[in-house]
């Protein structure tokens, strides 16, 4: 278990969104410092929000964060890309950008990461997933969950007995600008960023912080129409 009281904290693309909430909620368990980055990251009016730049898909943007970061503790992968809702709509490039941003990306952060962590005497690091990560749907974007689930589920095993815990957070719709055109119900950023810092400190390997990644979950190793309902009317 990770307490996060005192911890220094790394979000990516923190600030907007899930991120932001992730934000305040670990200043406001007493977090001594929290990295926010962003593309073009913005002044924060907290002293403990220390905003940098990070463009997860470029190596030498993740080497100068390791650099500007060197006493993190915690580390949390949020920041990700959309993609075209289809496979057959999309390009090849389109497809190979968002397993960089939300595959490679992720993996090339928690590398750099790794080491500082455990030269800081250990720690956490959380990654965002999806309820996607068990649906087909909004084309590559859920395959690139898929795999990042996959990807922390074999790092949790190849960090055992280095001090790094590792949680993956899943959940459906959340109100923010991503979502901004869907009408099914969606959870709160605050909501989804409570439960996932609970994850941490409790050392949760899953968190699944709403009932769409509860169902998602319970229904993949079901008949494939429990997920895929329209299968029946064809």
């Amino acid at each position: 278990m990770t307490s996060l009281e005192g911890a220094v904290v790394l979000v990516t693309g923190g600030q907007r969104g899930i991120g932001k909430a992730l934000v305040a909620d670990l200043l406001g368990r007493g977090a001594a410092k929290v990295y926010a980055t962003a593309r073009t990251p913005q002044p924060s009016d907290d002293p403990r929000v220390v905003p940098l730049p990070l463009e997860v898909t470029d190596a030498a943007s993740i080497a100068a964060l390791a650099a500007a970061a060197p006493d993190v503790t915690v580390l949390i992968n949020n920041a990700g890309a959309g993609a075209p809702d289809t496979y057959l709509g999309a390009t090849a490039d389109e497809v190979r950008a968002v397993f960089e941003a939300n595959f490679i990306g992720p993996l090339e952060v928690t590398r750099a990461f790794v080491p500082i962590i455990e030269r800081n005497g250990g720690g956490h690091i959380l990654n965002a997933h999806s309820a996607l990560s068990w649906v087909g749907r909004h084309g590559a974007y859920s395959a690139t969950k898929a795999a990042l689930w996959l990807q922390t589920n074999a790092l949790r095993l190849e960090l055992l007995n280095r001090g790094i815990g590792v949680t993956g957070l899943h959940m459906g719709y959340v109100d923010t600008d991503m979502t901004t055109a869907v009408t099914a119900p969606k959870a709160q950023p605050a909501d989804i960023a409570r439960q996932a810092l609970d994850g941490i400190e409790s050392g949760a390997y899953e968190v699944l912080a709403d009932d769409t990644a509860r169902g998602a979950k319970a229904r993949a190793s079901r008949d494939l129409t429990e997920t895929y309902p329209e299968l029946l009317r064809n």
